[in-house]
C-alpha cells in the first residue's frame, strides 16, 4: 500500500497505556534492574525516546506502572532531609499516616495482594526495594544500606501485612502512635545501629 506508514507507532492516546502494560510485563519477567527501556518500548511497539518522554526515568517509570494513589518517594523525602537521628519514628509516621488515610487504603492493599500473586515477589524485591527502601538508606548517608534497608522492609511488610492486610488484632486497631512506639527503636537500630 503506497504511502502506509512503516516502523513503530507515533504517541497517542493509547501509547501511555500500552508502555505502562509492557512496563509491568517486563519488571514483572526482568525486575528493574534487568528490565530496560529500549525492551519496554520494544514490546509496546514504540520509540524508547517515547518512554523517556512520557515517563523520564526507569524509576519514574516504575513507579507509574505499579499505580500507586500516592508516590512513596515523596511521602519519605521529608523522613530523608531531618537526617538519620530519629528517622525511624519518621518514616513509620509517614507510612501508617499514607496507610490510614481511606482514600488511599484501598489501592494500597490491593497493591499488596498484588505482590502476593506469582510475579509479585520480583516486582517487590527487585522492584518496589531498590527504587523506593534502599534510596532512602543512601540518602540518609548509612553505611551498609543494601543490608540495612531490607532489614527495615521486613518490619514494614510485616506491620503492613497484619495491620491492613490481613487484619489481625492488636496491630489492626493500635493507635498509631503507640504502633510507632513500638516499632521505631526496632526501626531505628536498624538504620543506625551496630550490624552483626
Amino acid at each position: 500500500m503506497a504511502g502506509a506508514r512503516r516502523g513503530r507507532r507515533p504517541g497517542a492516546p493509547d501509547t501511555r497505556a500500552a508502555i505502562l502494560a509492557a512496563a509491568r510485563s517486563q519488571f514483572a519477567s526482568h525486575g528493574v534492574a534487568g528490565a530496560t527501556i529500549r525492551g519496554i518500548a520494544g514490546e509496546a511497539g514504540v520509540d524508547a525516546a517515547l518512554v523517556h518522554h512520557y515517563f523520564g526515568s526507569k524509576d519514574d517509570l516504575f513507579m507509574a506502572a505499579m499505580e500507586l494513589p500516592v508516590d512513596p518517594r515523596q511521602v519519605l523525602a521529608p523522613v530523608i532531609a531531618a537526617g538519620p537521628e530519629g528517622a525511624a519514628e519518621r518514616f513509620l509516621r509517614a507510612l501508617l499516616e499514607a496507610w490510614d488515610d481511606p482514600d488511599l487504603q484501598p489501592t494500597l492493599v490491593g497493591f499488596v495482594r498484588g505482590v502476593l500473586e506469582p510475579g509479585g515477589a520480583r516486582l517487590l524485591a527487585e522492584g518496589f526495594l531498590p527504587v523506593v527502601i534502599e534510596p532512602v538508606g543512601r540518602a540518609l548517608g548509612l553505611d551498609r544500606p543494601e543490608h540495612r534497608m531490607p532489614l527495615v522492609a521486613s518490619q514494614v511488610i510485616g506491620i503492613v501485612m497484619l495491620r491492613y492486610v490481613l487484619r489481625v488484632e492488636p496491630l489492626a486497631s493500635m493507635p498509631r502512635e503507640r504502633l510507632v512506639a513500638t516499632y521505631a527503636p526496632t526501626v531505628q537500630r536498624y538504620l543506625t545501629g551496630p550490624l552483626p
